[in-house]
């Protein structure tokens, strides 16, 4: 017999177990049902329902006069839930007649015992849907895919990028703008009984949320005058590639950027990513590039607002300077002789813009490098964007310097050049490159826009002589197959050495032309560039005639007002070979054209134009020559 000291020992170890198996008990169900709650009420969600995607449509891109650049087309995937079929065969005879599919497979796949849910076809259109829904068909469902289409395939390819399978952004714009672009995807949850057959209808729906249309600054039409000119440069000159930009100076707007080469967009090969992502680079924002005379630009606008050059001042140029001890030439070795600033730069002459570099000195040129946004990136809305690379200034020396003022020693991308020049032929104020103009939503409100970043650079009365200045270049200088009947154009001849791991890389140059029209309402700046060209390739032969092409039918397109245009009278080139040089140079003169030599003998051993071609006044000459020999 159990004592009573024992048995109330007993009963308290049995209630102090009870109240603990209690405790756990409780602290169990608080932990699932507050602590996990959350956590298995979306377990038990998934197990009992079963989740229909419906997928956002990606956001059109659009130019600025609302043409459609990049679209999305909807297709349709279709699944079977086999819980929920009746009639297995009159469901897949069904999808075969929409899709073309063979009825025996969808048979066979839609009969297998232990899936819920099976994807059957892919990529159907609403027809083809609506065929299926109107037939009788049970146990049939569908989710809205949204896959990208480019309307112009090729058209500004490298701007507007490209998104992968998913149509998430991979390149371009459509990478740079993804998140307003690819909107919120939905879905459709209906509850299912344990074997996955339905009980009701959808019990909760989220819709999809459209991406963002994104209206750009490029014009489809000028976009295209621009490839057009680069897709021809390349093929006349056989180039390794050719390039231009078209600015909007009035708001820093992106107008056009072509590159040729180029991709389709809608046939995009994956097969080599490495390939393909090289192919799809944008020259003109990621690749850095000594840029030679355009570079002059840069150097005469500093040195004018800084007083230290007039329109008339002269300068002598006898074919090179030393500095430093060494000798730096002038693209024309036998020298311009004496000459007005104004003529130095109509003739481009090298020796000019190295004595205006050192009396600005580094320090003054270097603030007006960082002025111009040369030495950051110019913040374009665009992923991948480099920046000029410059010899620091503690390193800089004097025979640096003169280099640097005729752009030589000195690199940067296309984008910071034009934007410069923009910002001086445009009265003087810098204006922030941007190619989004604004966002918006599906209902047509603006949920994002351009903030336009402007600041003074230099005076309006610089931005004008500069023009005019400039002006000179392509009315009577090595611009002139820039110029445009009947419109004042302005700009720069440029043509760079490429180098090749530290070194010149003999043959191989960077011909360009940058260019503004008009000089009295400036509005597009054009930088042209054609890389790598075979044969002749000087910039004023090579790139300045498709700026003239450009400006032609930008001007024809906007109706920009014509001036009367004195009738040129056409005359045949003589064939110059053996020619001494003065007399060529005394027959350029007698013609009305400009003459551009190359060589330091006196004896013509090249010409282009070629002989016999037919040719105005607004004709550049070509001509190399060599020593003459002894007999």
């Amino acid at each position: 017999m159990v004592s009573k000291s024992e048995f109330i020992k007993r009963l308290s170890v049995l209630s102090i177990l009870i109240t603990f198996l209690f405790t756990a008990v409780v602290g169990k169900l608080f932990y699932v049902q507050i602590v996990e709650g959350k956590d298995l009420q979306a377990k038990a969600l998934d197990q009992w329902t079963r989740d229909i995607p419906y997928v956002a449509e990606r956001g059109k891109i659009v130019d600025r006069n609302g043409v459609v650049l990049a679209a999305t087309s909807t297709t349709y995937t279709c699944y079977v839930r086999p819980t929920n079929l009746k009639n297995a065969e009159q469901t897949a005879r069904a999808i075969a007649e929409a899709t073309a599919i063979d009825y025996e497979k969808i048979l066979e796949k839609i009969s297998k015992k232990g899936a819920s849910e099976i994807t059957v076809a892919k990529k159907m259109t609403k027809e083809q849907v609506n065929y299926v829904l109107n037939s009788g068909a049970t146990g049939v469902y569908f989710s809205k895919d949204v896959s990208r289409y480019y309307p112009y395939g090729d058209l500004a390819s490298q701007v507007i990028g490209f998104t992968n399978i998913d149509a998430s952004g991979q390149s371009g714009l459509e990478l740079y703008y993804d998140n307003l672009l690819k909107g919120v995807n939905g879905s459709a949850l209906t509850e299912t009984d344990i074997v996955g057959r339905e009980l009701n209808e959808a019990i909760y729906y989220l819709p999809a949320i459209d991406g963002a249309q994104i209206t750009t600054t490029l014009d489809k039409s000028i976009q295209y005058f621009a490839e057009s000119a680069v897709e021809a440069a390349v093929n006349a000159h056989q180039a390794k590639s050719a390039s231009c930009i078209v600015m909007d100076i009035t708001s820093g707007g992106v107008a056009a950027m072509a590159q040729y080469p180029s991709i389709d967009l809608n046939n995009i090969d994956r097969s080599n990513l490495d390939e393909l992502f090289a192919e799809s680079k944008l020259c003109s924002v990621c690749n850095v590039y000594e840029t030679g005379s355009v570079f002059k630009i840069i150097t005469m606008a500093a040195a004018i607002e800084e007083g230290l050059v007039s329109e008339n001042e002269t300068f002598q140029c006898g074919g090179s300077r030393t500095i430093d001890g060494q000798k730096i030439k002038c693209w024309k070795t036998k020298g311009h002789g004496l000459q007005t600033f104004a003529e130095g730069v109509m003739n481009s002459c090298n020796c000019v813009f190295m004595d205006l570099a050192l009396r600005l000195g580094k320090e003054k040129l270097y603030s007006y490098y960082e002025k111009f946004n040369l030495t950051e990136k110019t913040g374009l809305d665009f992923a991948g964007e480099s920046k000029g690379l410059l010899i620091p200034i503690e390193n800089v020396k004097t025979v640096d310097l003169a280099r640097m003022g005729f752009g030589q020693a000195i690199a940067v991308t296309p984008i910071e050049l034009a934007s410069a020049v923009s910002a001086i032929v445009g009265g003087g104020i810098y204006k922030k490159a941007h190619i989004l103009s604004a966002a918006y939503d599906p209902s047509g409100r603006e949920v994002y826009s351009n903030q336009e970043e402007s600041r003074r650079v230099v005076s309006e009365q610089t931005s004008s002589l500069v023009r005019k200045l400039l002006f000179g270049v392509v009315d009577g200088g090595s611009g002139k197959l820039a110029g445009v009947d009947g419109y004042h154009v302005g700009g720069k001849t440029g043509t760079a050495q490429k180098y090749l791991n530290g070194s010149i890389n003999r043959g191989h140059y960077l011909s360009s032309f940058i260019g503004f029209t008009t000089v009295e309402d400036p509005k597009y700046v054009v930088y042209f560039y054609v890389d790598e060209p075979e044969g002749i390739y000087y910039g004023s032969q090579v790139a300045a005639p498709y700026v003239g092409e450009i400006f032609s039918k930008i001007l024809s397109y906007e109706k920009v007002e014509k001036a009367e245009v004195e009738e040129r009278t056409p005359f045949i080139m003589p064939d110059f070979y053996g020619w001494d040089y003065f007399d060529v140079k005394k027959k350029a003169e007698e013609l009305g054209i400009y003459l551009e030599a190359e060589g330091e003998g006196d004896v013509v051993i090249e010409q282009f134009p070629p002989a016999n071609a037919s040719c105005d006044e607004k004709c550049v000459l070509f001509i190399k020559t060599e020593e003459a020999k002894n007999n």
